[in-house]
């Protein structure tokens, strides 16, 4: 069967079942998310069912609680992306809103087993859901018991003694011990965003850079860094690169915005407009003033000629 987005409950009822559910926010699809994504995917694999994850758009804090929402670890197609590598085909996008945070608890499982085949609902063990975060795990036994599912309450994983979590992950990555936080992710830190169009000065340097959007996530502290890059017109290939992070201290930016520049090493292709993703894998140097753009070309030679000796299959950030 093929991949489908969902967003709305109703259309479970297009997934064949028995339908297993891995139900999180799972920000960052770290390794404790691909714990509870993993168990949905092998009980539906060894039951022939299908296996949904069910995750929320936008992020419940920024309806709940706007003043204190965090950056993202991962966009919503980021995440929907790193779920379908991880094998799961069907992903619903719950839209998140307050009418959707006043649903019982109650309600919310009723509404899911009315919509499919529904054999077993995944979870992190202490997740908490519907109106006033009322819902847990024993709550959802109970409406097992009675609507005829299974509840599974999967244990928090750990790394080096530290429960893994998006918000140790978030804090890892601002500051700047990515080697900690892909540890924890069970990948290299990674955002997706839209290039879009900027000054060009880059282009006339010699040194072309995409000007990443990006979807409010995370962003290491300011500097350059070694990354390598994929995106729909890389061919599914990665391509070695190097990333500014910062304000372009050398270059006028009066708004004083923070902005992700990406060079692609051996790449001449137009991609404006696409979505590409970056996985940071070598800090190189902090974001620094040149004197003038001659010596900020030369810099940035080095810079790619640094970056250009890191391996492009390497797993963990140095």
């Amino acid at each position: 069967m093929r991949s489908s987005w969902l967003s709305s409950i109703p259309e479970l009822a297009s997934i064949p079942g028995p339908i297993h559910l891995a139900i999180g926010v799972f920000d960052g699809v770290h390794l404790g998310h691909r714990a509870v994504l993993e168990r949905a995917l092998r009980e539906a694999r060894q039951q022939g069912g299908n296996a949904v994850a069910v995750t929320f758009d936008p992020h419940p804090a920024r309806v709940l609680r706007p003043e204190k929402a965090p950056h993202l670890l991962t966009s919503t197609a980021h995440k929907i992306r790193l779920i379908r590598e991880i094998g799961i085909k069907h992903i619903l996008v719950q839209p998140f809103t307050r009418e959707f945070a006043d649903t019982e608890p109650a309600q919310f499982i009723r509404d899911l087993v009315a919509a499919c085949q529904l054999r077993e609902i995944c979870v992190g063990h202490e997740w908490c859901f519907g109106k006033d975060r009322a819902g847990n795990l024993a709550l959802m036994a109970e409406l097992g018991k009675q609507l005829g599912f299974d509840e599974v309450g999967v244990p928090a994983v750990q790394v080096d003694g530290e429960v893994v979590s998006s918000t140790v992950i978030r804090r890892s990555i601002e500051a700047g011990e990515l080697a900690k936080a892909g540890r924890l992710l069970g990948r290299p830190y990674a955002i997706l965003g839209t290039v879009v169009r900027g000054q060009q000065l880059g282009r006339k340097l010699g040194f072309p850079t995409a000007n990443v959007a990006a979807h409010n996530e995370q962003f290491p502290p300011n500097g350059v860094y070694a990354v390598r890059v994929r995106g729909d017109r890389t061919g599914g290939e990665e391509w070695k690169g190097v990333a500014n992070i910062g304000v372009r201290p050398t270059i006028a930016n009066s708004a004083g915005e923070r902005l992700l520049e990406v060079h692609l090493l051996d790449f001449s292709s137009e991609i404006y407009g696409d979505d590409i993703e970056v996985t940071f894998t070598r800090f190189l140097r902090p974001e620094q003033k040149f004197p003038s753009l001659d010596a900020l070309k030369e810099q940035i030679a080095s810079d790619a000629a640094e970056a250009r000796q890191v391996p492009l299959n390497r797993e963990a950030f140095q």
